[in-house]
């Protein structure tokens, strides 16, 4: 009897090993915090970075690398200069672009989270109104 409880209790320690070692940069999630904006110059465009497993957001990452363009409307190369802005709240990143006429834009962002070896990365797709 005592066997069959040391065997359940190590196959329970090697799942929970192998769930935690399986999570990776796919774990997390950009999303808009506002998907639709007018258009115009040093428009404050948002993004929460979510873990998808807990469904909390990520405070402290570094976020690296940004673009914007209008990929989704088939004009990747308007791309708008992209500038940080301090966070308001935890989980969430803000920065200052351009999105000079009416039309889909797309931010693509790459993040180091605190605790993770791979790069995180993501795309989030805002709108521009009149």
């Amino acid at each position: 009897m005592l066997s069959k409880f040391k065997t359940a209790a190590l196959a329970a320690i090697v799942s929970l090993a192998a769930s935690a070692a399986m999570a990776g940069a796919g774990d997390y999630t950009f999303e808009p915090i506002k998907a639709e904006m007018k258009k115009g110059d040093d428009v404050t465009l948002a993004v929460r970075l979510t873990n998808k497993l807990s469904g909390k957001p990520v405070p402290d990452a570094v976020i690296f690398k940004t673009r914007v363009d209008m990929a989704p409307d088939g004009m990747a190369e308007m791309e708008s200069a992209v500038a940080p802005l301090p966070s308001k709240e935890p989980g969430v990143y803000a920065f200052r672009t351009d999105l000079p006429m009416p039309g889909r834009y797309q931010m693509t962002l790459s993040a180091k989270v605190q605790g993770e070896a791979e790069t995180v990365t993501g795309k989030v797709i805002v709108t521009a109104t009149k």
